[in-house]
């Protein structure tokens, strides 16, 4: 096996939005910290592209839409600027270490305090930084610029077309940004949400920098985020039957998270992430099998043991005591920090006004919504500029956005090319049909019915213009303000930080937190009764023998959860301070469950 280049930071920033890590590499990676492009949106990159190259000084040519697989070139050429950049800023950050010895000490509080790397510095600093080339010696052979991953939610996958002619399925929205990816000079990693596209994952097949050289390396690597074990088994073999290495799982709450929110049948944090633990060998080895057999078949190189698996986790986590839990019980390589570092304008892309809307909101402003065109809850704030210039077009019955980028026109109801939910000529149809219902319905089922249809938001400008707005590029088009996608976690955190404070935050030698918080584990739980709740409200008079099942392994799960966590915590040193209150909010929720019937079948 390779060595496996050690990461000075025990966090990451994952892809947050379209916009708001954007340029996060080109901002945080020189400090050894990893994060996360979206790579989707072809319109926003190219912008992004211009600006920086600008900023930089680097010469700029712009792609437009004329030129052939310009949304594949876009991608490239962007990530090649940010690899350009990043790798700049790191050869300076380096000299800035070793000719000064406050950017020197800056630094080592940065780091993890039982990080090697940490107390090495600090040892060079203690005995005398005169002797620099020791400290030059140490910092160029220990030290590496953050990952600059990129992220490509796989079910954004819209065939495109040609005037009318349908293009090729590697034109399509994914595939175009996987292709911009593979062609670029990143030696890092793609992090495939939203689940499986068996489209999508085969492409993989066609660039031969995911697979392992000779020397067992992978230029390109793949990252699956992921709810579940289950899933991640599924997936990995899936890709492993190809030849293909998943480099790592990154496991998400199901809903204490940012953005999407895909509910689990039920499972909670803890008992995944054990179940992740035991059986990771499990999961390295049924894979590892398969892609051999798989590369033998092609006659590629076959590594002779298992290549390097990573498991990583994220959502809702806010302390340094939860932080070191997860790294510590659970033996992850990484935890990621998203939503708070929409505070730190040192590592987001934020404009002031939503960076102060989200410092300023409490609990209650932040909601799970139905403003996806995907039809999947969606986390989010109340009183985003978005949300007050989509009522305000409701009001005028003018609902509906001109949904200028497509990226998510995936509804053929109407039209073969698709068509977004979110969009004005969809919602159109829609009320029309609803109208033409009118006298047939009650007023209150009406009303709810517009409801369902015009709170769909246009997400694609929506979570893109918070970049522009901040470097001040002009928007163009229809006014859509800015939809942000954070975590309900943000609740606790009430300020704009520097990247320096919250690095501390996370490894505990400050706490940036004023407010009481409750455990990550009781959040997410919290989330997940309320979330069975609304199943069991929601449920019809006809609901099916499949559905009361569900609903059934839901409560199940839910139930064995609880216990997991009273169980860990009865055998764990850790939550010491906050343990008979985590324990009697386990009681709490218990009882609440067992209080829930769900229906019978009549």
């Amino acid at each position: 096996m390779t060595t496996v280049q050690k990461s000075q930071h025990t966090f990451h920033i994952p892809v947050m939005g379209l916009s708001y890590t954007i340029d996060s590499p080109i901002r945080v990676a020189k400090y050894g910290i990893s994060s996360v492009i979206s790579i989707i949106d072809d319109e926003l990159i190219e912008k992004m592209n211009a600006f920086y190259s600008k900023q930089f000084n680097l010469p700029y040519q712009e792609i437009t839409q004329k030129i052939h697989d310009y949304r594949a070139k876009r991608v490239t050429s962007y990530l090649n600027l940010v690899d350009k950049i990043v790798k700049e800023k790191f050869k300076n950050f380096k000299t800035e270490l070793c000719e000064s010895k406050t950017a020197l000490e800056e630094y080592i509080a940065m780091l993890p305090n039982k990080s090697e790397i940490k107390q090495k510095l600090q040892d060079l600093l203690d005995n005398g930084y005169a002797l620099k080339d020791n400290v030059i010696n140490f910092i160029e052979e220990n030290l590496y610029p953050g990952e600059i991953d990129v992220n490509i939610m796989t079910k954004i996958d819209k065939d495109n077309f040609n005037k009318n002619e349908q293009l090729p399925i590697e034109f399509n929205d994914a595939h175009a940004s996987l292709r911009g990816f593979a062609n670029s000079t990143l030696t890092s990693s793609v992090v495939l949400s939203a689940g499986m596209n068996p489209r999508l994952y085969s492409y993989f097949e066609k660039f031969d920098a995911f697979f392992p050289d000779a020397s067992n390396t992978l230029k390109k690597k793949i990252i699956l985020k992921v709810s579940d074990y289950r899933s991640a088994m599924i997936q990995g073999n899936f890709f492993a039957k190809k030849g293909l290495w998943v480099s790592e799982y990154r496991i998400e709450s199901g809903l204490n998270c940012g953005g999407h929110a895909f509910a689990t049948d039920g499972l909670l944090l803890g008992p995944i992430m054990e179940e992740f633990k035991q059986k990771k060998d499990e999961l390295i080895q049924a894979a590892h099998t398969l892609m051999v057999k798989a590369l033998e078949q092609k006659g590629m190189h076959v590594p002779n043991t298992p290549l390097n698996l990573k498991i990583t986790v994220q959502g809702g986590v806010g302390t340094a005591e939860e932080h070191e839990f997860l790294l510590n019980h659970y033996q992850v390589d990484s935890v990621g920090w998203g939503s708070p570092f929409l505070l730190v304008p040192e590592a987001t892309s934020v404009d002031d006004a939503t960076r102060k809307l989200l410092a300023n909101a409490k609990e209650d402003d932040f909601y799970t919504s139905h403003i996806s065109p995907l039809g999947v809850p969606f986390n989010t704030v109340k009183g985003t500029t978005n949300e007050i210039l989509k009522q305000q077009r409701i009001n005028k019955n003018k609902a509906g956005s001109s949904c200028p980028k497509k990226f998510l026109a995936l509804n053929k109801e109407y039209s073969n090319k698709g068509m977004c939910m979110a969009s004005k000529k969809y919602q159109d149809i829609k009320l029309d049909e609803l109208n033409q219902q009118k006298d047939s319905i009650s007023e209150a089922d009406f009303n709810n019915a517009k409801g369902k249809i015009t709170e769909k938001a246009c997400l694609c400008v929506g979570l893109a213009n918070a970049s522009l707005i901040e470097n001040n590029i002009q928007l163009k088009g229809e006014v859509q303000g800015v939809i942000v996608c954070p975590g309900p976690n943000l609740a606790y955190f009430d300020r704009v930080v520097s990247l320096s404070d919250m690095v501390k935050h996370i490894y505990g030698n400050i706490s940036i937190i004023n407010t009481a918080r409750p455990n990550v584990f009781i959040k997410e739980l919290q989330m997940y009764v309320a979330y069975f709740k609304e199943q069991i409200a929601t449920a019809s008079s006809e609901i099916s023998v499949a559905q009361l099942k569900k609903l059934h392994t839901f409560k199940e799960n839910l139930i064995a959860g609880i216990e997991y966590y009273k169980k860990l915590l009865s055998e764990n040193d850790f939550f010491e301070q906050t343990k008979n209150e985590i324990q009697s909010q386990l009681e709490f929720h218990s009882n609440m469950l067992n209080a829930i019937p769900i229906p019978v079948k009549n």
